[in-house]
């Protein structure tokens, strides 16, 4: 959000240009800053809204006042959880500031190595999905750890690692989020996100 001289500024600008009420000109001048913020996250105003309880615009200042801009991924995914919004939350909003601030691109971790991310909801319950997914992974890839229907990080053959998460939606509805890290360029991540697409298109017949 612009600092209030800044805001007026731009109001009146847009006033001049197009003939509006202050009050007009300001409120498409907000409007377009939050609708920036969605388009640059990479996820609507109204999904974080409902999920957090807080809009971009509110999570962009929040975090900026707590120095967010400087300090690595995991201090921010902790501090968003802190205030009692879910793992799979957590990240979603950390993410999506990172490329607000241009700390990332999309697809690239701050470090400057890649990610390849995939989601995808089904209508099962979140411990059947669970068990159908772990059971569907391929031989090159080795289970370091799991949380029950929550998450799991895979080891894959060529050193890269993949974070999935699981969310239970309804009692019939669950999803999953795959994020395969430390690919070394754009063309891989691009690949992987292809090839995750495929095995939860896969895993979607399985589970009808």
């Amino acid at each position: 959000m612009p600092k209030q001289k800044d805001l007026k500024r731009i109001v009146r600008t847009r006033m001049q240009k197009t003939g509006e009420s202050y009050t007009a000109a300001r409120l498409h001048i907000i409007k377009k800053k939050e609708a920036d913020y969605a388009e640059l996250a990479g996820m609507s105003d109204a999904a974080v809204q409902k999920a957090t309880g807080r809009s971009w615009r509110a999570w962009v200042k929040l975090l900026d006042d707590a120095g967010a801009t400087s300090r690595p991924h995991r201090d921010i995914v902790h501090s968003v959880s802190s205030l009692g919004v879910p793992d799979w939350w957590s990240q979603m909003v950390t993410v999506g500031y990172e490329r607000i601030r241009g700390l990332r691109e999309r697809g690239q971790r701050r470090g400057g190595l890649y990610e390849a991310s995939k989601s995808r909801t089904f209508g099962v319950p979140v411990k059947k999905l669970f068990d159908a997914f772990k059971k569907s992974l391929p031989s090159n890839a080795d289970v370091k750890s799991t949380t029950p229907n929550k998450r799991m990080r895979i080891r894959w053959d060529d050193d890269t690692t993949v974070e999935v998460m699981f969310l239970s939606k309804a009692a019939d509805k669950s999803a999953v989020a795959v994020t395969h890290q430390k690919l070394p360029d754009k063309s891989s991540a691009e690949k992987m996100k292809v090839w995750w697409g495929e095995r939860l298109e896969a895993l979607a017949d399985v589970l009808g």
